[in-house]
């Protein structure tokens, strides 16, 4: 109790201060938190409390946080606090909210309920007509009726609940601007419609009206690795009997096509399988989608574990990871190539009994880390998080051997297809309602296809769209097209980059001449691209044979492509694709003087870095003078730019050289990945951290960056068996130390900035955990302190993550805390001092 004691005097009950008893670990209301008082500010969370009994005695209270804690019930007595502006119960275990609590809750303004296991909401929510900012993300609700009420509702988040339809009435509040639904099973309005914002869905309703049209439709995505029949299966059922694909005419990059099965639209997604592709391939995965996974059973050997990962566990995990709750289907081709039926069912039960070993094996190493935290009553957050995966379930259907070369095994497969995708446990959401506005759009747009109404590469701006379209259906509005296209593009039968500033106007009505133009750059034989350049495609750019040279070394050596390559490489292709709109060519490919619209695309897939190719110095630039200003000489019409493809580095020799050895001084943040690092992500990082950083150094798994002599090293590395992203910082100059925190303040924001850039990285692979932490920084010592929360945090809040001044490492090693986490050292010394 005099603990206690002592720390509600540090805390200060001053009238309208604050009372933080957040992460104490308590298991109940201690007295001095009910304290008579005019607290306005209640911090409880990161404890243990199951209940707040007495905490209707702070009837002042203006904000409570209960998030973090262990309630399976809702605090009854929260409704006797008639001041309460807002609430935090998030990430609890709270089942069911009693009627007559948020009814007497006339002030609330803000309420976050998020990660608990609501099924259904009280009916009288919807009086909270204050309520500006409501957060129901992560329950089961399947509902949300009782919110039609909340006339002053700004931000809605119901993100991972069991919504399949959403009330019109939400939708008429004008205030409303914010609305995040993803990972629920919606049909009305689709998910892709939700992903637009709050003006696609109220233009949704508007069109919808009464009555809408219900559709059926599967995207269906062919991965594997290279040759193992992915483009025979696809043309195949596309064709409804066998099709034979020659080597020669095999997928660069990817292939779309639709077909309808029996009242089902199908659009097929044919992915390649060289390494080169892959780093694209998670872009265009997508949620509620079909993967199938196609084996080569004539080359799959049992005996051998690199067999299996190479043509089933790669793809698999890297599934997982885009997409938790997949469904993949296990397609056994070149069945008629093996050894006999008994072979082909020995490779089938080897690969499901290998199958279902990993799920079961990645599911007990989940279960036994979430033990660990909570026998060492670690971060909570971390534990939570883990929670949560546990009930992400990626489905693997048996291997289905096929015969490409028989019509029956197509027939029978086509068949299979059918059933699978009607499962409405398997694919709750297959089935949409649709405005006829929304049909009548995408119809027109595939009859301008097929009636080649449009130029072939089917480049159209969104003013050529509207002419045509409303010469074929009557007056449609802009903003009604914009939001039709919207949804069209998420579903896959358009691409049309709104968020690229150079392509606001510009929609690809052919998805498959975009990917095309990828294949440009994105491919396993660039090296062979770049040699097979005439001379006379040279003399177009102006570049002579050494030029051409130089680009195959610079490439080869540095993974660097010229710009003008890119350029001669891209007319290249539209001439063989018999694109002879000059206008269109110059806009896509650029010239000497102005990018093209395609190393726009280039970027915004972060595919590549920009890269200023080195220039020799202007003689003619004027003379420095100090404390005067300097002008600089008017720069170069052509710029010689060049792009970095860190896909195609194969050493760090020259982020070493700038870096030097590894220090026990320097500042370590280890950021571990669960299971494990998604493939490409490294490179994305790195173009992310250097688009930041300017001055940059780039490796095949490190990089180096720097800003005012400060330098920080990013290293993906595999210790133990554990896959990790290591992030270093130069130790500040201990002469220094005393004289310019600051320093210390900037090394830390740089490595802030870093981990910031990871964490929202993480965001396009959702089956991702993170468990970051600082190692001690004894060299022999395997103890390490976990960051705990910092995701929470922003701004100086991050800086007093930690209290302490030293810290205690598990083995006894104390450490100054600013060399372990985010701090301003108020009086530095030595780690043994």
């Amino acid at each position: 109790m005099t603990q206690l004691r002592t720390m509600a005097q540090s805390n200060g009950f001053q009238q309208g201060e604050k009372r933080d008893f957040s992460r104490k670990k308590l298991k109940e209301l201690p007295r001095e938190v009910l304290a008579p008082g005019n607290v306005q500010n209640l911090y409880l969370q990161n404890n243990r409390l199951k209940q707040v009994c007495g905490i209707s005695a702070l009837c002042n209270i203006r904000e409570l946080n209960l998030s973090c804690n262990e309630f399976s019930e809702f605090p009854g007595e929260i409704g006797e606090l008639q001041h309460l502006e807002k609430l935090y119960l998030n990430q609890n275990c709270i089942s069911k909210i009693p009627d007559g609590i948020f009814s007497r809750l006339e002030k609330l303004e803000f309420l976050k309920l998020s990660t608990n296991r609501l099924a259904t909401l009280p009916s009288d929510l919807g009086n909270c007509k204050r309520l500006q900012y409501l957060n129901l993300s992560n329950n089961c609700l399947r509902d949300l009726k009782a919110l039609e009420g909340l006339s002053s509702l700004k931000e809605l988040y119901v993100k991972s609940n069991n919504l399949t339809d959403l009330p019109t009435g939400i939708f008429l509040n004008a205030d409303l601007t914010m609305f995040k639904a993803a990972g629920n099973p919606l049909r009305e309005p689709p998910e892709e419609v939700c992903m637009g914002g709050v003006k696609d869905i109220q233009r949704y309703f508007m069109m919808l009206g009464s009555s809408g049209q219900c559709v059926r439709r599967v995207k269906t995505m062919f991965l594997g690795s290279s040759m193992a029949g992915k483009s025979t299966i696809c043309r195949s059922l596309r064709e409804g009997s066998p099709v034979q694909v020659d080597a020669a005419d095999r997928t660069v990059g990817i292939e779309i096509s639709e077909v309808e099965m029996r009242g089902i639209k199908f659009l097929f997604w044919d992915f390649a399988g060289h390494e080169e592709y892959y780093f694209t391939h998670h872009v265009f995965i997508t949620p509620q989608a079909l993967v199938i996974l196609t084996i080569n059973l004539a080359s799959y050997d049992v005996n051998n574990p690199q067999s299996f990962k190479d043509s089933v566990s790669f793809w698999i995990n890297n599934v997982k990871l885009r997409v938790p709750e997949s469904v993949v289907l296990l397609v056994g081709t070149h069945a008629d190539q093996c050894m006999g039926t008994a072979d082909v069912q020995e490779k089938k039960a080897d690969i499901e009994t290998k199958v279902a070993a990993m799920l079961k094996e990645r599911k007990a190493n989940l279960e036994m880390r979430i033990k660990n935290i909570e026998e060492d009553q670690e971060d909570p957050a971390q534990l939570r998080a883990l929670q949560k995966f546990t009930k992400q379930k990626l489905k693997v259907l048996d291997l289905v051997p096929m015969d490409c070369t028989k019509t029956e095994d197509i027939e029978n497969f086509q068949n299979y297809i059918l059933c699978q995708v009607q499962d409405k446990d398997l694919f709750p959401s297959i089935e949409r309602t649709l405005p006829h506005r929304y049909q009548e759009v995408e119809s027109s747009i595939q009859d301008l296809k097929e009636n080649k109404d449009i130029p072939e590469h089917g480049i159209m701006s969104i003013e050529d769209i509207l002419i045509d379209l409303n010469t074929k259906l009557g007056e449609l509005d802009r903003e009604d097209l914009q939001c039709i296209l919207r949804y069209l593009h998420r579903i896959g039968i358009i691409v049309w980059y709104v968020e690229i500033s150079a392509l606001q106007e510009t929609v690809f009505v052919e998805p498959s001449f975009l990917i095309k133009l990828f294949k440009t750059t994105v491919r396993h034989d660039l090296v062979n691209q770049l040699q097979d350049i005439t001379r006379d495609q040279l003399v177009e750019e102006r570049s002579l044979v050494i030029h051409r040279d130089r680009w195959i070394d610079d490439l080869k050596g540095k993974a660097t492509l010229h710009n003008a390559a890119i350029r001669v490489l891209l007319r290249k292709s539209l001439q063989e694709l018999e694109m002879d709109d000059d206008d269109i060519v110059k806009e896509i490919v650029g010239t000497r003087s102005r990018d093209g619209k395609f190393l726009d695309l280039l970027r915004h897939f972060e595919i590549c870095l920009p890269a200023q190719l080195s220039s020799p110095l202007n003689p003619q630039a004027p003379i420095f003078f100090p404390n005067r200003k300097w002008e600089p000489s008017k720069p170069s019409v052509h710029n010689p730019g060049a792009c970095l493809f860190p896909n195609y580095l194969r050493d760090n020799g020259t982020v070493l050289k700038m870096w030097g050895e590894d220090s026990n001084e320097d500042i370590q943040v280890q950021v571990y990945f669960l299971p494990e690092v998604p493939h490409g992500f490294f490179h994305r990082l790195i173009i992310r951290a250097c688009s930041f950083y300017p001055t940059h150094w780039v490796g095949k798994d490190h990089c180096l960056v720097s800003s005012s002599n400060r330098l920080v090293l990013l290293k993906e590395k595999c210790a133990r068996g554990d896959q990790l992203i290591e992030i270093r910082c130069r130790r500040p100059d201990r002469a220094h130390l005393c004289t310019d925190a600051q320093m210390w303040r900037s090394s830390w924001d740089m490595m802030l900035v870093v981990l910031q850039k990871l964490t929202l990285l993480t965001h396009q692979w959702p089956g991702l955990c993170l468990y970051v932490c600082s190692p001690c920084r004894v060299d022999t010592c395997s103890a390490h302190f976990p960051w705990m929360d910092w995701k929470d945090l922003d701004g100086s809040d991050i800086y007093n993550m930690v209290k302490e001044e030293k810290l205690l490492c598990s083995h006894g090693h104390t450490h100054q805390a600013e060399l372990l986490f985010p701090k301003v050292p108020r009086d530095i010394k030595s780690d043994d001092e």
